[in-house]
């Protein structure tokens, strides 16, 4: 189980930076087609690797949690991580789905020439915030899960 959670903790992060790459790209290049490409490859690469990867994480880690010493809610730091995995599992399954939807389509736009750059106006910074934001995350649940600060919840347990 610990080997699940890792192997899926890091696919996560992975596929976090290559959406961060995507997205670093489709900011940067002034081409619409080099545009189009990075955005037709998030809708078709983040949504279905990036919900399971955060639900097998989560499971395996309520599984681990709950075999272990370290328990769901017997120490912080175990229960920062199960609240950090939960919020972005959450974001994946509600809020990126429809940004997900709209840069893929936007991408066979620009990519067939029927549409310019000017047309994904807001889109190319609002795809910077997720990638960033999960990375930050997870890097932090990382550091958690090595250094196991802060103790037990109550200190009776």
């Amino acid at each position: 189980m610990l080997l699940t959670h890792l192997v899926s903790g890091l696919g996560w992060l992975g596929i976090e930076v290559v959406f961060l790459v995507l997205a670093v790209i489709g900011l940067t290049s002034d081409d619409p087609a080099t545009v189009g490409a990075c955005y037709q490859a998030l809708g078709l690469f983040v949504m279905p690797t990036l919900l399971p990867a955060g639900l097998i994480s989560l499971a395996s880690g309520i599984v681990l949690g709950m075999g272990s010493k370290y328990g769901l809610l017997r120490y912080w730091w175990v229960a920062i991580k199960l609240v950090l995995n939960v919020i972005l599992t959450a974001l994946a399954l509600v809020a990126l789905p429809p940004r997900m939807g709209e840069a893929a389509e936007l991408g066979r736009g620009l990519g067939s020439g029927e549409l310019g750059l000017d047309a994904i106006d807001r889109l190319q910074i609002d795809l910077m915030f997720p990638p960033t934001v999960s990375i930050t995350a997870l890097m932090l649940a990382s550091v958690l899960a090595v250094y196991k600060p802060w103790g037990r919840l109550r200190r009776g347990d």
